[in-house]
């Protein structure tokens, strides 16, 4: 007989684990976290809540193929994305309009390093997490809300939040032309073997949607630890007229490649391993003259 993974075993710890996160999850992921949101709870509820979450509580596949369908919600255009369920500090209570717009996007943004990084390096930009696997988006959620209740009294990470979502489809579904300052994609999936290539996150048919989203000037952060893949997405890079390699001695002292570099998991991961990092950073230019 075959027995249930433990994640579906209502008598495991992971169970009641998960479903104590889920429930707090509901509760508190769309709302303003400060202490009337908290006070409802009793002291062992409270407690859970303000913890930050047990990544062990979280396994999944280290992948997921972007090709298959995976009931995701996306909205039908940008405007109909309703932003202030993911940054409910950032919305007008008189008009009910969001005050600010996200600006920068982590795409496969994993475990949440660099959102979590980002976010009192940028306090003024709203930044957005997207990453298709369930479990690793959970946590991030999970994560997110135990920091804002953790720093309730100081108004932190309230700039970053994480959605499920597949970029390689639905990316101009949430943002309109020309919105987004910075394009993070750090550690992608290799898919090393050729016929998987068309997989990868950087081609030439996704730059021009990754363009599309992108402002003139805006710049788009690449780094991973395979070789092969690093001179795959240089090489499609430079072959697109829309975008131009920075230097090394901008990517030097550019504060976003000091945090990528070492804020993901995978990063830590390869440092720990004495691996190498490969970086790339390309500015979007502007779009050419019509005559």
């Amino acid at each position: 007989m075959k027995t249930k993974p433990l994640s579906h075993d209502p008598g495991s710890k992971r169970y009641a684990y998960r479903v104590n996160k889920e429930e707090n999850r509901k509760e508190l992921k769309h709302v303003k976290i400060d202490e009337a949101s908290l006070s409802t709870k009793d002291d062992k509820a409270h407690k859970d809540i303000i913890e930050l979450p047990k990544k062990r509580f979280y396994r999944q596949r280290a992948h997921s193929n972007p090709f298959s369908d995976h009931q995701l919600e996306y909205p039908a255009s940008p405007a109909e994305m309703d932003w202030a369920k993911l940054y409910p500090h950032l919305q007008d209570e008189a008009t009910g309009e969001m005050t600010k717009k996200v600006t920068i996007a982590d795409i496969g943004c994993g475990f949440g390093g660099l959102l979590v990084d980002l976010s009192p390096a940028f306090p003024e930009n709203l930044i957005l997490g997207m990453e298709i696997r369930v479990q690793v988006t959970n946590y991030v959620e999970d994560r997110i809300i135990a920091l804002r209740a953790q720093n309730k009294d100081n108004l932190k990470y309230r700039n970053i939040n994480v959605l499920r979502g597949n970029a390689m489809k639905f990316l101009p579904n949430f943002f309109e032309k020309s919105q987004l300052e910075k394009m993070f994609f750090c550690f992608p999936d290799p898919h090393f073997k050729q016929r998987k290539h068309k997989a990868r996150i950087i081609t030439n048919t996704l730059l021009s949607e990754y363009a599309y989203v992108l402002k003139e000037g805006g710049v788009i952060y690449t780094i991973t630890d395979v070789e092969d893949l690093h001179l795959w997405m240089v090489k499609h890079l430079e072959e697109h007229p829309l975008f131009e390699r920075l230097s090394e001695e901008w990517e030097n002292n550019d504060t976003c490649v000091q945090i990528m570099r070492n804020a993901t998991e995978e990063g830590k991961k390869v440092e720990r391993k004495k691996g190498d990092k490969f970086v790339a950073c390309f500015k979007r230019l502007p779009n050419p003259t019509i005559i």
